[in-house]
């Protein structure tokens, strides 16, 4: 795993999550936490659980292993053979896949929103409002088909080494969604009532279609010329699906857990629903920087160390992905907790979102931010299973983990009678089961690989992090009792000085306790600032 590779990643994932960050701060402004927000959220949770089941997770991460260990073995021209299948392939599944879904769009709502009917907490919705979701439903549904395409691309790219333009491709769509959709939305209703969020649907399929093409010339660059073939009787395709099944359930049960939350959301009340998307936004933004990044890099080391079997690069290789992500990790899970409330407060109070949406969108936040390190660590332990060709244990851990999520947010919402942020954290709940039952049967079938060395690094950041707490916490005491009575200018000043002096001290203290990632992230930014 290179670190210059990793930087590349992490800074192209960041420039992507900004952007993202930037559109839901758009949307808070424009919708805050109004039932028509929720309408929205809701439909587009339909192709963005199909991107990460199909797409962003299972075909993705099958096709990077495959196509990497059939690059080393045969070589090119075989391996572009195979592509040429697959895109072949995913372009005619993934448009009867999009044709289903529009038609069987009022089905899918009516499932959507049934959990809001059960238990002893309904809130059901007007005929308006479900004809709403349905419209932007079939809409957006093409985004499935154009994302799938973008992401055997991305692990073509991946493949060969290219890393900085296909985690960039995120960007173009936020760029696409953005300002297509606020054109569109402008145009259909200047008021910004509900009908503009029609234009902010067409504007998910206008940034799908950028996140494919923007990666168009770099794929040429590498040697890829397109020929449809339709000979998917192949032994690689084969491959490709066995590990796409499983894949399917394992790689995505925590985007899973967010639709199941969302479905539950509706019985909480109005609103419930945006702000676990606005919390979640601002989750996913150290998940893409740092878990995401880490993982992009380490999946095609991993399937080439173990081309033949688990060799003597694998466990090395895996232990460095976990131990640096922890590093980076760990102060943004501090982060999000204990500055839950200023961060929220900076970045969407404004506009259609007031005090009350801020405070409940930091509760999510928070609840949230209690599974963010072994949310992260999946992104790199899950793939480790498919390059050593282990993926039914994926599989079955996650559906354990999505029982225990179900079981939780019905006992939460329906027996304690708990608020939305419950939801939140039967997310981090399970995403830490799943971690820690991977992590076991990962040393059951490729022995130790440094967990001596993690928890020797834990207890080190332990330390570090209770450093950076104080400041958080001191901050918290002084500054933002009531971030509202501040003006703008003076709470984002005072949290960009926080956060700064946060992740000082962290830094420092962790150079301090000796702790070697804090000596490579230092040597990367030095080398990228060198040129």
């Amino acid at each position: 795993m290179s670190a210059k590779a990793t930087g590349k990643v992490s800074a192209a994932v960041m420039a992507s999550r900004v952007l993202g960050l930037a559109r839901e701060m758009m949307f808070a402004g424009l919708f805050g936490g109004s039932r028509w927000m929720d309408c929205f959220y809701l439909a587009f949770k339909v192709p963005n659980l199909l991107r990460d089941l199909f797409a962003e997770g299972a075909l993705s991460q099958a096709f990077v292993t495959t196509f990497s260990k059939k690059l080393k073995a045969e070589g090119e021209t075989s391996a572009w053979a195979l592509a040429n299948k697959m895109m072949t392939l995913a372009a005619v599944f993934m448009s009867l896949i999009t044709l289903l879904g529009i038609l069987i769009a009022p089905w899918i709502v009516e499932l959507l929103t049934s959990l809001s009917r059960a238990g002893s907490s309904p809130r059901s919705y007007n005929p308006e409002e479900i004809a709403l979701t349905v419209t932007m439903v079939r809409i957006m549904y093409p985004f499935i088909l154009l994302v799938s395409l973008a992401a055997l691309v991305m692990g073509m790219l991946n493949a060969k080494n290219v890393f900085g333009i296909p985690a960039l491709s995120s960007c173009f769509f936020n760029l696409g969604s953005m300002i297509g959709g606020a054109a569109l939305g402008w145009w259909m209703d200047p008021t910004w009532g509900k009908d503009s969020l029609i234009g902010f649907a067409i504007g998910v399929v206008i940034g799908g279609l950028a996140q494919l093409t923007c990666q168009f010339p770099a794929l040429r660059r590498v040697g890829y010329r397109f020929v449809a073939d339709f000979r998917w009787k192949d032994s690689g395709v084969r491959q490709i699906l066995k590990l796409m099944g499983p894949a399917v359930i394992a790689a995505s049960v925590v985007q899973v857990n967010v639709v199941i939350n969302a479905m539950f959301a509706y019985g909480v009340g109005e609103g419930a629903v945006s702000w676990l998307s606005y919390a979640f936004r601002l989750m996913q933004l150290p998940i893409g920087v740092f878990g995401v990044a880490v993982a992009t890099v380490t999946l095609p080391a991993l399937s080439r160390a173990a081309v033949g079997g688990i060799g003597t690069d694998f466990k090395p290789t895996l232990s460095k992905g976990l131990r640096l992500v922890a590093f980076l990790v760990l102060p943004s899970t501090l982060g999000l907790v204990l500055l839950a409330g200023p961060i929220v407060s900076v970045l969407y109070e404004r506009g259609a979102f007031d005090a009350h949406d801020r405070m409940q969108t930091a509760a999510a936040l928070r609840a949230y931010g209690y599974g963010l390190l072994c949310y992260a660590w999946l992104k790199v332990i899950q793939p480790a299973f498919y390059a050593i060709e282990k993926r039914w244990i994926p599989m079955l851990v996650s559906i354990f983990a999505l029982g225990v999520n179900i079981g939780f947010n019905w006992f939460f919402v329906f027996v304690m009678r708990w608020g939305h942020e419950s939801l939140a954290l039967t997310t981090s709940i399970s995403a830490t089961l799943n971690f820690l039952i991977l992590y076991f049967a990962m040393r059951r079938y490729a022995g130790d690989f440094g967990t001596a060395d993690l928890l020797v690094l834990l207890a080190k950041l332990a330390g570090a992090g209770a450093v950076m707490a104080a400041v958080c916490l001191a901050a918290n005491r002084w500054f933002f009792m009531d971030p509202a009575q501040l003006p703008f200018w003076l709470r984002a000043l005072g949290l960009l000085a926080t956060v700064g002096a946060a992740a000082l001290v962290y830094f420092a203290a962790a150079r301090v306790l000796k702790v070697a990632e804090a000596k490579d992230a230092l040597d990367m930014v030095s080398r990228r600032l060198r040129g």
